[in-house]
């Protein structure tokens, strides 16, 4: 399906959603929304900064490469549950550090050619070598040379030292295509300029030659080929279009006008009875594991001052936030993780909402020399009506304790560039934390062992010592019940720090479509997942 084969409806969505002209041209965008295609999703999900499952991993790239790309093991249902996907089984040693994973016989990439064990040897280096954000969990226990391809079928990692979230973590890597990225590449690149805008997958989904435009649109049509094949679903999705839209009103109108089958998963509470009450579509609520937190960073005057930060932990108005703005479509949750997730200090207090104390605390950061009379730069996903909302509310009450607070906006891919040195990491910036695999790794261990320094994780560029020891023995056991106090004890620590502003455990909530069937929901990917959707009428 290319962008001259684009359907009525897409150019509805396109005409909607406000998209560059040159999508598809100025003269199609003047059609509007026609009948709806039965074969076509258009997701309005946010698109990654680029289609390279190695170099971004964030949310928008989970919404993609759920669809285009396959992994060992994957996230399936609710409560999430790790199950084989390209592998079918696995084995490991006593001692943690020798695994071997044996592949399904007969899986095919896109382009047809059979997939093997030098195919995921390939893809796990790969990884390794450009040491982006997918390899955060890989880097600093598994070198190239210990993954190898035992035969055909079987793959073998040998880990320099025993690491719990290993097995959790094998979902967030796709295999790749090595024959067509190869291919491509350029001065020993990796592929990584051709890949960041083409497909190499094995995925349910394959990108559609000329159908992405960066951060605008991107087009995919069934793999029929798919190893699992088709017999759980006779009658797929035969194409997704991804028409992500800026505009909270339009993302709502789009959905309403049935240009759009699915909103993306941060629609604000206000909207949810307009469009519950609409004959078309309606709001779906899940519970995820997903933290909102708003950073400061602690290399900076006056958040190398722990007064300081407390003063600005206890002017957040939490449930305030979370009733008024959120319409209590949250959980409060004052830990630096899922409140539901094991590993939690429960005999722990969080930061309240109290403005006295929190001017007490500023009194005293100031007696200490901290400079609380500059002004501070709050940095918001300016898409996303909800972190704009928050900062605004904060912004109120820090004036109401004589601290002078802008809120700036800006996007997530600036942040997490900006967020790759102290020096341009914002004063303080508002993002959420979302299941990429289920362990606290995924949370605390990544957030606040000092070694991740220069990840958008790790952006408040913590640094406790003692905190360092405990998160780096607690990976390096096995068995959850040995795990559990260390992170405990960690947390305590981190919380009694205050490095950031903890705030909620979210309801996700998200528009969709009525003609939309068969959706599945897992909280890695956020149910972005098409393969098991059809769509009636």
């Amino acid at each position: 399906m290319s962008r001259a084969r684009l359907t009525r409806r897409q150019v509805g969505g396109l005409a909607v959603g406000g998209l560059a002209a040159g999508a598809l041209g100025a003269g199609a965008l003047s059609k509007g929304a026609l009948a709806a295609d039965a074969s076509t999703f258009v997701s309005g999900f946010a698109l990654p900064g680029n289609l390279d499952p190695h170099q971004v991993y964030d949310v928008p790239m989970q919404s993609m490469m759920l669809n285009a790309y396959d992994n060992l093991y994957r996230y399936q249902n609710d409560p999430p549950k790790i199950v084989p996907w390209l592998a079918e089984s696995h084995t490991v040693s006593e001692d943690g550090l020798t695994w071997q994973f044996k592949l399904r016989p007969g899986i095919k990439f896109h382009d047809g050619s059979p997939m093997t064990a030098d195919d995921v040897v390939y893809s796990f280096r790969r990884v390794l070598a450009l040491a982006l954000a997918p390899s955060s969990a890989f880097l600093k226990i598994l070198k190239p040379e210990n993954v190898t391809a035992i035969d055909p079928l079987t793959v073998g990692f040998k880990l320099d030292t025993s690491y719990a979230p290993f097995f959790a973590a094998i979902p967030s890597i796709c295999i790749v295509n090595p024959r067509v990225i190869k291919a491509n590449e350029k001065a020993g690149d990796w592929g990584k300029s051709w890949l960041a805008s083409n497909g190499a997958g094995s995925g349910a989904y394959k990108i559609v030659s000329e159908g992405y435009r960066p951060l605008e649109y991107l087009d995919m049509e069934i793999h029929d080929g798919h190893f699992l094949g088709w017999a759980d679903n006779p009658k797929p999705v035969k194409k997704i279009a991804y028409r992500p839209t800026k505009e909270t009103s339009t993302r709502i109108l789009a959905l309403l006008n049935g240009s759009l089958d699915c909103t993306d998963t941060n629609l604000p509470a206000d909207q949810v009875d307009q469009i519950n009450a609409s004959k078309i579509a309606y709001v779906q609520k899940d519970v995820v594991m997903r933290t909102f937190v708003i950073r400061m960073n602690n290399t900076k005057p006056p958040f190398n001052n722990i007064n300081a930060r407390k003063a600005f932990a206890h002017a957040f108005n939490y449930m305030g936030f979370i009733k008024d703005i959120l319409g209590g479509y949250a959980t409060r949750d004052p830990y630096p993780m899922p409140d539901n997730l094991w590993g939690i200090p429960k005999d722990t207090k969080g930061y309240d909402y109290d403005l006295k104390m929190a001017k007490e605390y500023a009194a005293k950061a100031i007696a200490e020399g901290a400079p609380m009379k500059r002004q501070f730069e709050l940095h918001v996903q300016s898409e996303n009506e909800q972190s704009v909302q928050g900062a605004q509310l904060f912004q109120a009450d820090l004036a109401q304790i004589g601290i002078n607070l802008k809120v700036v906006g800006n996007i997530w891919s600036n942040l997490t560039t900006q967020a790759s040195k102290p020096d341009t990491t914002p004063d303080l910036w508002v993002h959420w934390v979302s299941t990429y695999f289920v362990d606290p790794e995924n949370w605390v261990g990544q957030m606040y062992d000092s070694q991740f320094h220069g990840t958008w994780k790790a952006s408040a560029y913590y640094k406790n010592d003692e905190v360092d020891v405990l998160l780096r023995k607690a990976r390096g056991l096995v068995k959850q019940e040995e795990r559990d106090p260390l992170y405990q004890e960690a947390i305590r620590k981190i919380m009694a720090d205050c490095p950031d502003i903890w705030i909620y455990n979210s309801m996700q909530l998200q528009g969709l479509n009525k003609r939309v069937k068969g959706r599945r929901f897992c909280t890695v990917g956020q149910g972005a997942e098409v393969r098991w959707i059809t769509l009636d009428g």
